[in-house]
């Protein structure tokens, strides 16, 4: 896909916005509202679990996103358990993006891949490390806000005409455990970055280390083609750069509280938009709500030298994993 070109979407994504927006931002402003606005921070995390199988019926979704949920629960509770030691969340970072992967593609669960389940994991380690809230709180407040993203996503099925609607058998949604040639080809380059990855981040920031693998598997995505790695690299180092830009700018502005909240169910909202149609534009937007909510999280809001930390890691990130595309045969024309 061109830079400035838009691909057709399969169908209308308001409603997924609506709802990934909602998992975002009520925590947060209630949170805010009851004096705990960190944990209102953490639990909008939880949102995380609304964008997984978005294009299925509610029908299917209510049964898919419970193992999503918890998968990223159990990411999150590893995360907290070995926040102390750094050589043990390089080793984590490589872990659980191997076993995600592994199961994403394994149960062809779709976009966006095991791509959260690390970014889950190595953010909790980064905010227990910073000691902005304890383990338990952490896992109480992450757990919540996965239950209440999914209750969100439900909300549908007050509808009869939605409820009438039949869902196939779980193991039609999620068939397997089984790897085609393309899923081992897929889950080889997880294997690959996640290694190169956690060894860069060795020589930069060990605690950096989830966020190179993360851009890399971003990039890897769930497309088994060669084409594709390199186009999506490409979106990912220019959309977060520019991104880092209106970042740097949303940052002037000194967003807190409520307007914060709403601030982030803004972006979120936007980037359900134009995801599927223009990755690089959904970068734009995805970077400055990343850096917003885990500097709010851990309260380095504001601060541009983690932003120029991102850039690097991305653009490190986005090389492995545009590079791994390699491995996939080339198309041949028939």
């Amino acid at each position: 896909m061109s830079l400035f070109a838009f691909g057709p979407s399969p169908g209308p994504r308001w409603q997924l916005g609506l709802q990934a927006a909602l998992g975002l931002a009520v925590p947060i402003a209630v949170m805010t509202l009851l004096g705990r606005p960190t944990l209102g921070f953490i639990a909008a995390s939880g949102a995380f679990t609304v964008l997984f199988a978005g294009f299925s019926p509610v029908v299917e979704r209510a049964r898919v996103l419970p193992f999503v949920g918890a998968g990223l629960i159990t990411s999150a509770a590893l995360g907290v358990l070995v926040a102390d030691d750094a050589w043990l969340v390089s080793i984590g970072v490589i872990v659980v993006a191997i076993v995600s992967a592994g199961l994403a593609f394994g149960f062809r669960l779709g976009p966006p891949g095991p791509l959260f389940f690390v970014l889950v994991f190595g953010l909790s380690a980064h905010v227990i490390a910073t000691g902005a809230v304890g383990p338990v709180a952490y896992i109480a407040a992450f757990a919540a806000g996965c239950v209440f993203s999914y209750l969100v996503t439900l909300t549908p099925l007050l509808l009869r005409r939605v409820r009438a609607k039949r869902s196939r058998p779980l193991r039609d949604l999620l068939p397997g455990p089984a790897l085609d040639a393309d899923a081992r080809v897929l889950l080889l380059r997880v294997v690959i970055v996640s290694v190169l990855g956690v060894l860069l981040g060795l020589f930069v920031d060990p605690g950096r280390s989830y966020w190179i693998v993360g851009a890399a598997i971003a990039v890897i995505g769930v497309a088994a083609a060669r084409r594709a790695a390199f186009q999506r690299g490409l979106h990912r180092m220019l959309g977060t750069i520019v991104g880092v830009g209106a970042y740097a700018l949303l940052s002037l502005l000194h967003p807190a509280g409520l307007w914060l909240a709403l601030l982030l169910g803004a972006l979120q909202f936007t980037i359900e938009l134009v995801v599927i149609r223009n990755y690089a534009l959904a970068l734009v937007f995805i970077t400055p709500l990343v850096l917003l909510l885990t500097g709010a999280a851990t309260g380095e809001i504001g601060s541009m030298d983690v932003a120029l930390e991102r850039i690097v890691d991305t653009i490190v990130g986005a090389v492995l994993g545009a590079a791994s595309g390699v491995l996939h045969p080339r198309r041949t024309k028939s």
